[in-house]
């Protein structure tokens, strides 16, 4: 990383960044170049290293990528804010993001009720019951974060206190 002053490299405080995060976006090879796709998710942690938890249709383009190679790429991000100094005209933009790698599993049918319901419940803190009927056209999938790395940039924004 070049911006070592920038750098987030404390797995707890990685793991908040994560947590806070609404999506990621998977980089997944299609064979020629990158095919990235935004997701919702739920976050665990297995054996020390965080674990993305994904829901989609059983069938289409990602799962068939994904099936060939499971090897991957994500990233995540949030807090964005304008931050401003009109004298001196600078911008730039304030965030945290996560990123690295990983590889994709496919886990067995007896996972899948409960993989559901964290990503549910992750959205759905107060509680959602959501319908079993689509369960057999449903794929739940993780994957399991080899390598990741932070980055983070807050000015004092104007009204952000």
């Amino acid at each position: 990383m070049r911006r070592r002053d920038r750098e987030v490299s404390e797995p707890e405080e990685l793991l908040r960044i994560m947590e806070d995060c609404d999506v990621v976006r998977l980089g997944i090879w299609d064979g020629e170049r990158p095919y990235i796709v935004p997701l919702n998710f739920a976050l665990t942690v297995e054996a020390g290293r965080p674990v993305l938890w994904f829901h989609s249709a059983a069938r289409g383009k990602k799962l068939d990528l994904l099936r060939r190679n499971p090897e991957v790429s994500f990233e995540m991000d949030r807090g964005h804010a304008l931050y401003s100094e009109a004298e001196r005209g600078y911008c730039t933009m304030e965030f945290e993001s996560v990123m690295g790698t990983g590889t994709v599993d496919f886990p067995g049918e007896e996972e899948k009720e409960a993989a559901l319901e964290r990503i549910v419940a992750r959205y759905h803190p107060e509680g959602f019951a959501f319908s079993r009927d689509a369960m057999p056209a449903t794929v739940c999938w993780k994957l399991t974060v080899e390598t990741m790395t932070g980055k983070r940039l807050q000015k004092r924004t104007p009204g952000r206190g």
